[in-house]
């Protein structure tokens, strides 16, 4: 059986500092927790085995390849990342520059690093409806710094590519997708996430 996210609306006077967040994500390390601008709280389980599989056969091959190009480095979706609206969001995967990394203080990197990645993923799993993804990867679009978004629909064999100040590109069943021009050479055979 599979749930949906579980929704937490905070007033304002209960509101939790970024630090505070950080460690209530520490302290509940099973779930995978977001906020969005707001302060409102999404609270998940962790993913089923099928999609926890599909999230690997995404993040693998891009870590590869990521390994190989040396320009930047991959993020599972384990790691948190703070929007430049407030939001702490966790994409399924992600990739960033090098330099963009680097020109972090070591604080920033060690809690929710305070940037989008350059490339996010989202993968819809059987329990999620699309509509909060694709506002998720709207909200992904909108920061600095992001160059690329992929929003994997597997239930309908459909791959939402994102670009900033684009229109969303709808892939429908494709066998690949290329990374170009953000990841150099990356291809994604989709026949290892369908």
């Amino acid at each position: 059986m599979y749930s949906s996210p579980i929704i937490f609306r905070m007033p304002p006077e209960l509101q939790m500092t970024d630090e505070q967040f950080f460690e209530f994500c520490q302290i509940n390390r099973d779930l995978r927790i977001e906020r969005n601008q707001f302060g409102d709280f999404s609270i998940m389980s962790p993913t089923g085995s099928e999609t926890g599989n599909r999230e690997g056969n995404i993040f693998g091959p891009l870590w590869v390849w990521s390994q190989e190009d040396g320009t930047g480095i991959t993020f599972s979706s384990s790691t948190g990342f703070k929007l430049s609206t407030g939001a702490q969001r966790s994409p399924d995967v992600s990739w960033m520059k090098l330099e963009r990394w680097n020109a972090l203080s070591p604080e920033e990197q060690q809690k929710f690093a305070p940037i989008c990645p350059d490339f996010v993923v989202e993968l819809r799993s059987p329990s999620d409806n699309l509509k909060p993804l694709q506002e998720k990867m709207a909200e992904y679009m909108a920061e600095p710094g992001v160059q690329l978004g992929w929003l994997i629909d597997r239930q309908n064999r459909k791959v939402y590519v994102y670009r900033p100040g684009l229109p969303e590109e709808c892939l429908e069943n494709p066998a690949t997708v290329s990374g170009d021009p953000v990841l150099p050479g990356f291809v994604l055979k989709m026949s290892q996430i369908w």
